[in-house]
C-alpha cells in the first residue's frame, strides 16, 4: 500500500513530539467521525490515513516503551470504526478525546514564548 502521507512517513513524523503525534492522529479521528455514516468512502480513506499516522507512531524507536498503550489505542479506533462491538468503542467518543491533545499540542508550541494571559 503506498503512502498517502509520503513527506511524514520518509522521516518527518519523527521529528514531532508525541504531542504533535498524537494531535494529528487526533484531527483525522475526528474527519472519519464527521464522515461516519455520511460518505462510506471519504470515511474509509480518512480512516486509512488515521492507522498510517497511528502505525507511524507506534514505529517511532523514541517511542518503545509506549507501544502497549499506541497499539490499544488502534485497536480501540478500529473497534470504533468497524461498530464497537468488541469494546463498546465510539468514533464521537475518540473524537472529543483528541481536543485534549490538539491544545497540548498547541500549549507546547507556545512555551517557548512569553504568553500574557489576560486573567493571569
Amino acid at each position: 500500500m503506498a503512502s498517502t502521507h509520503g513527506r511524514l512517513a520518509a522521516g518527518r513524523w519523527h521529528t514531532l513530539s508525541l504531542i504533535e503525534q498524537l494531535a494529528n492522529v487526533g484531527s483525522d479521528v475526528a474527519r472519519a467521525a464527521c464522515w461516519y455514516g455520511k460518505e462510506q468512502l471519504g470515511c474509509e480513506q480518512v480512516f486509512e490515513r488515521d492507522l498510517e499516522l497511528l502505525d507511524l507512531t507506534i514505529a517511532d524507536d523514541r517511542l518503545k516503551g509506549r507501544r502497549k498503550e499506541l497499539t490499544r489505542a488502534r485497536e480501540l479506533l478500529c473497534d470504533a470504526m468497524f461498530g464497537g462491538a468488541p469494546y463498546g468503542s465510539d468514533l464521537a467518543l475518540l473524537r472529543d478525546g483528541r481536543t485534549s491533545w490538539s491544545v497540548r499540542a498547541e500549549c507546547q508550541d507556545l512555551s517557548f514564548k512569553r504568553v500574557v494571559l489576560p486573567f493571569q
